[in-house]
């Protein structure tokens, strides 16, 4: 698959701040049709919006990726600026094993010790065989060996007690969610500060 339809465009609201990605396929149409300015980075940090009719006239460097036309030829943007939409989308992480970890913070729900990757698995509060879901309310971070206790038992009737209140995470900007797949330099300005707290 060629650049044309990766995910290789970051998209900015009218304030700036990161919103998403795009393809190039996609972009072009966006550009064409003045919903959005294309971002001109140059090596000095300088950074200058540039219309459709004007970036398809400016010059190609080694460093950019280009779309080759029947009649030109003319680099891809990195970075686009959306002409009207200033608002900011959240967005709830999505329920996988890895974010339930991240929930409780490594530690297991019933004993608080903090677990390495091989001593924790995921527990049913109310065991699936007995209709409990696979969701954020309904799981939680367990060592093994209590999670094996539970077997197919409410965590009241193992005798368990929960340390935590096991809910869904609060939603977040989706910048926080947007990631430097193909570490293009240019968005860096964009994602550095949004992302720093992404560990």
């Amino acid at each position: 698959m060629g650049s044309l339809h990766k995910d290789i465009v970051l998209v900015l609201n009218r304030n700036w701040q990161a919103i998403g990605v795009k393809t190039p396929a996609e972009t072009i149409g966006m550009l064409m049709t003045d919903a959005a300015t294309a971002l001109n980075i140059e090596d000095n940090d300088v950074m200058i919006p540039v219309r459709w009719k004007d970036w398809v006239n400016l010059p190609i460097t080694d460093n950019d990726l280009v779309i080759n036309t029947v009649s030109r030829s003319f680099k891809i943007p990195k970075v686009i600026v959306l002409c009207k939409f200033d608002k900011v989308p959240k967005k709830r992480p999505a329920f996988s094993s890895k974010n339930i970890w991240i929930r409780e913070k490594g530690k297991c729900a019933y004993t608080g010790k903090r677990l390495k990757p091989d001593e924790g698995n995921i527990d049913h509060l109310i065991p699936k065989s007995r209709g409990g879901k696979t969701d954020w309310t309904n799981c939680v971070l367990a060592h093994k060996d209590v999670n094996a206790k539970n077997a197919n038992k409410t965590p009241e009737e193992a005798g368990l007690k929960l340390l935590i209140k096991p809910e869904a995470p609060k939603e977040l900007p989706v910048y926080f969610f947007i990631k430097n797949r193909y570490n293009i330099r240019e968005w860096n300005y964009f994602l550095k500060h949004e992302n720093q707290n992404d560990n």
